[in-house]
C-alpha cells in the first residue's frame, strides 16, 4: 500500500512504514528528530530520501496532529495518557 510518500509491504522490512522505493523505515527520520538531528542530519545519512519525501511525511504528521477531524477519527474514545 502507497500512502503519499510512505509505502508499507510485507515483502518490504516485513511490513515497516517506509519512506517509498527505499527501505528507510519512516520512524528512523522521528527518531533523528528527537535525537536532535537536524533534516539536513538525515538526509545526509540516508541519500535514498529525498527531502521532498522527508518533508511530506513531516507534514502527514503534522496534519494528524493538529487537524481535529484527524484527532478525532484516530484517537475519539481513548483516554488520555496519565
Amino acid at each position: 500500500m502507497l500512502y503519499g510518500q510512505i509505502s508499507i509491504d510485507p515483502d518490504v522490512m516485513s511490513g515497516t512504514p517506509v519512506f517509498a522505493g527505499t527501505r528507510v523505515p519512516v520512524q528512523t527520520l522521528f527518531d533523528y528528530m528527537e535525537g536532535g538531528d537536524s533534516l539536513a542530519d538525515f538526509l545526509d545519512d540516508y541519500p535514498s530520501v529525498t527531502r521532498e519525501a522527508a518533508v511530506a511525511v513531516l507534514e502527514m504528521a503534522k496534519t494528524s496532529l493538529t487537524s481535529p477531524k484527524m484527532l478525532h477519527e484516530n484517537f475519539a474514545g481513548r483516554k488520555p495518557a496519565a
